[in-house]
């Protein structure tokens, strides 16, 4: 994939669980030597040590080849197939990611004006809406499922990978295929990693349409469009101050793709050349 390029502009791979496990890729538009790594547990971003960035060249002009490979016991971010980063669960304690999760593909504008001050510091500053449209480019994405059946369920709510069960399958019943060995973390993100954006809810999923990737929104209401100079032909403003295309004026502009489907405990996913 590449990045979107961009002041204010956030492409993200975000894998999320119903009750807010997380773990991310992050690329900030004008950072053209770097990508972050986070994992959120139960949405908890109040601990420190989460955010990890490495660099890389080129991320918005080159496809690069982006992986997570989570079990039980580890977690690996890995970047061209090599590893970058890996997570024990006994390091992480109580804040590591063990809840089935959906993933969501998408850019954001983490520099639109309504955001908190962090978030648009984080995003690189404010965005210009009047350069866009901004486009991140996915070649395509693989999942490998690690446990087997073909669904699962919470047994109860204390969300805990031991609570959930498989139907006609075990949980973790596959087998793992990724080298974990860590080489030492290029940086750490300082300061906090905002909670926003694409992986903010998981209440707002909604399956692309074929070809253009065009997706629905859900529970979106009416607004008046309206518009500003200097915007590109067709982009429109609606009353919450969002920038939207001529061809999606439902759709948010942090949204502009969206994927999702669901995994069971254990995956690997990779971006391909």
């Amino acid at each position: 994939m590449k990045a979107a390029p961009g002041q204010g502009i956030v492409s993200s791979c975000v894998l999320q669980s119903d009750d807010l496990d997380e773990i991310d890729w992050e690329w900030v538009g004008n950072q053209q030597d770097q990508v972050q790594s986070i994992y959120f547990r139960k949405g908890d971003a109040s601990t420190s040590g989460r955010g990890a960035a490495f660099h890389m060249d080129n991320p918005t002009e080159d496809f690069h080849t982006y992986t997570i490979d989570w079990t039980s016991t580890e977690l690996v971010w890995q970047v061209d197939g090599k590893t970058q980063r890996a997570l024990k669960a006994t390091d992480a304690g109580e804040q590591y990611p063990q809840t089935p999760m959906l993933v969501k593909l998408g850019i954001w504008s983490g520099g639109d004006s309504s955001n908190a001050p962090g978030t648009i510091a984080w995003a690189g500053g404010n965005t210009d809406y009047s350069a866009g449209p901004y486009t991140m480019v996915v070649q395509s994405i693989a999942v490998t499922d690690y446990s087997t059946g073909k669904s699962y369920s919470y047994s109860d709510q204390t969300g805990s990978w031991t609570s959930i069960k498989a139907a006609g399958g075990s949980i973790n019943g596959g087998s793992t295929n990724v080298d974990t060995s860590a080489p030492a973390i290029t940086s750490v993100v300082s300061g906090a990693v905002p909670f926003e954006g694409t992986h903010r809810t998981s209440t707002s999923v909604s399956t692309p349409g074929i070809g253009n990737w065009r997706a629905t929104a859900s529970g979106m209401t009416s607004t008046v469009a309206t518009t500003y100079p200097g915007l590109p032909s067709g982009w429109t403003v609606n009353g919450s101050g969002k920038t939207l295309t001529s061809s999606s004026v439902s759709i948010p502009l942090r949204m502009l793709l969206l994927i999702s489907c669901s995994l069971s405990l254990g995956l690997a996913m990779g971006f391909l050349l």
